[in-house]
């Protein structure tokens, strides 16, 4: 072994002692673990760039989304996109999602799932309460320690939930979610540690705080759990549960009051429309087409079609005899079922307002299912439609890529070929929309389904020339 590579070796070691040594002891995903690696994902500067401005491109999808849903209740647009939108939803959250108080109200946290292909990444979906900051911001902070080119920087993800939320918040965390707890309540910590002025703030959890005394005027983070949540009047919530998981959480109803009262504010607001997959449907939709380019901008609207998958909602009504679905040629969805493998290279997602409806529980690849399965599949779809949407999108299968890890069996360094999930954070800071960091996760070759697991790769990603990216721009 020639003294270059023995050098490389030492140095990855050193820095995964680091990463190890800096991990928070309470961790930060309950029951949770991952591969240590002890380098960033490499993504080129042009690609960043051209995420730094998808941030603000999405920002403006949301806005439209918002405005759209709207004039849909209003009459000014086709009724049935609300009615798509409002399917298997109770009519009071309906009613308080349509208040003016909360009109304006958009997420101002976005963070897409994208996946890269060998054409570019087309984006898998837009998370609607999106775990991982408390993680991401972990992984710039630790390896900024040895690595200056970290997107985001070691506090660009402290920085964000700052901006967002300035005089402090309640993190609220429903028992659903409770495997986002840890990395929270060390994101509420670190916020205490760095914007408080006063020695020995209380550290923001219902849990032990790390060290005692009064937080200064104004800068407060803490994790509280739903079910023992009162709101205070002037406290900024940051929503960390699930709409579908209301009539689960006691007293929600004294939140929502204080929200539509105005006396607190929630983000990401309690608007279940926004948090739909079937977006991409109708983003796709002949007779909504004139209306994204005007919302959007015929640049915004042009790139996003690059990005977004095509995707059909699962819609059981019958066509004209004349028409067909678009893309696929078929009369009726039933044609679908009998479509072969080959032609099965379609997700099949439950759009939203779901347990099924978050992380990959409700997701299929139809190319994977038997044919039977797929049938039933698509038959359950369509029947369950006016209760619970289900989206058919285009599978872009990922690039392959390799990077490095530590064997904790073996004992020694190891490459991984895998395909990438990139999920890029977006802070809106007033006026701006901010690129604060992008948490890479890579999983073996033979997944179809991109997220966390035991067996992938965590790592924050950096500015470097080593990914070749096409058609970004």
């Amino acid at each position: 072994m020639d003294v270059i590579k023995i050098d490389m070796i030492a140095v990855a070691e050193n820095r995964l002692e680091a990463i190890r040594a800096a991990f928070p002891k309470e961790g930060l995903f309950a029951e949770k673990d991952w591969l240590l690696s002890p380098d960033a994902f490499p993504i080129e500067q042009k690609f960043v760039a051209d995420l730094e401005q998808l941030g603000h491109r999405l920002f403006v999808f949301q806005r439209a989304c918002n405005q759209l849903y709207q004039l849909s209740v209003k009459g000014k647009q086709p009724p049935w996109v609300a009615r798509y939108l409002d399917a298997g939803k109770p009519a009071e959250l309906i009613e308080f999602s349509r208040r003016k108080e909360i009109r304006e109200d958009l997420p101002r946290v976005i963070r897409p799932d994208l996946i890269l292909t060998e054409q570019g990444y087309i984006i898998a979906e837009i998370d609607s309460v999106p775990g991982g900051i408390g993680l991401t911001g972990w992984l710039n902070q630790t390896y900024s320690a040895f690595d200056t080119q970290i997107i985001g920087g070691a506090h660009g993800m402290l920085e964000g939930f700052k901006s967002v939320l300035p005089d402090g918040s309640d993190i609220v965390i429903s028992q659903e979610a409770a495997t986002y707890r840890p990395e929270m309540e060390w994101t509420a910590a670190r916020l205490n540690d760095r914007y408080s002025v006063a020695e020995g703030a209380d550290h923001g959890s219902d849990r032990k705080p790390e060290r005692a005394g009064v937080t200064a005027p104004g800068y407060n983070w803490r994790v509280v759990a739903t079910e023992n949540y009162e709101p205070q009047d002037g406290r900024a919530v940051y929503r960390f549960f699930e709409l579908f998981d209301l009539p689960n959480i006691p007293n929600i109803d004294n939140t929502l009051r204080a929200n539509g009262e105005g006396r607190i504010t929630i983000t990401p607001p309690i608007k279940p429309y926004l948090e739909e997959k079937m977006w991409f449907a109708l983003f796709w939709m002949q007779p909504l087409k004139e209306f994204w380019r005007r919302e959007l901008g015929e640049k915004y609207f042009l790139k996003l079609q690059q990005v977004i998958p095509y995707s059909w909602l699962l819609d059981p009504a019958p066509l004209p005899q004349h028409a067909v679905i678009p893309r696929l040629e078929i009369h009726a969805w039933q044609e679908a079922a009998r479509f072969s493998q080959k032609d099965r290279e379609l997700l099949l997602k439950i759009s939203g307002f779901s347990p099924l409806g978050w992380g990959s529980r409700g997701i299929a690849l139809g190319a994977d299912l038997p044919h039977a399965e797929w049938e039933r599949r698509i038959e359950n779809a369509l029947a369950t439609f006016e209760s619970s949407p289900t989206i058919l999108q285009r599978f872009h299968k990922g690039q392959l890529f390799e990077h490095r890890y530590w064997d904790a069996e073996t004992g020694e360094l190891r490459t991984l070929k895998g395909r990438v999930r990139l999920c890029p954070y977006f802070f809106v800071e007033g006026d701006r929309v901010k690129l604060r960091g992008a948490l890479a996760t890579i999983v073996p070759a033979d997944k179809k389904f991109l997220h966390g697991m035991r067996d992938a790769i965590l790592v924050p990603s950096r500015v470097g020339a080593e990914l070749q990216t096409r058609n970004y721009t």
